[in-house]
């Protein structure tokens, strides 16, 4: 919902070299829905999975040590939840991308979200093909 109206997708010009490949963080504490994510993810030939974190803290030290381009966040993750993650690894990884995905779609969880940094909200359930899709958009040029 928060970046309904974004919808550009970022892709570099091409040339013979082989493009670098979107790297990807997911922070799920559901071993089952970080899983899923990665085979989904990586199924993509432009997106690479760098890491999956189970809590705030592995998701920090994950984050430092792979600088991922983008971080796919669960809002409820044990050791602070989705806003001290989406607070602190831009301060860790400066450029970082944030993505919430979430099982709860209510407008607080939402507004603590963008409050704290993220563009993109997904509920859980929701297509494979728009969480590709949210991606992409956040690998695009930035708003701000």
């Amino acid at each position: 919902m928060l970046s309904s109206a974004m919808s550009s997708l970022g892709h570099a010009a091409g040339g013979n070299a082989k493009p670098a490949r979107l790297r990807v963080l997911v922070a799920d504490d559901n071993p089952i829905i970080g899983a899923a994510l990665r085979v989904l993810l990586e199924t993509e030939p432009d997106i690479e999975v760098v890491g999956v974190a189970a809590d705030v803290d592995e998701a920090i030290v994950l984050a430092e040590r792979l600088c991922p381009a983008i971080a796919i966040l669960d809002v409820r993750i044990p050791g602070g939840g989705g806003v001290r993650m989406a607070r602190e690894l831009p301060r860790r990884v400066p450029g970082i991308r944030l993505m919430a995905f979430s099982a709860h779609g209510d407008t607080r969880s939402i507004a603590q979200m963008a409050s704290a940094g993220v563009t993109e909200y997904l509920v859980k359930g929701i297509a494979n093909t728009e969480i590709i899709a949210a991606v992409r958009r956040l690998s695009g040029p930035s708003d701000v």
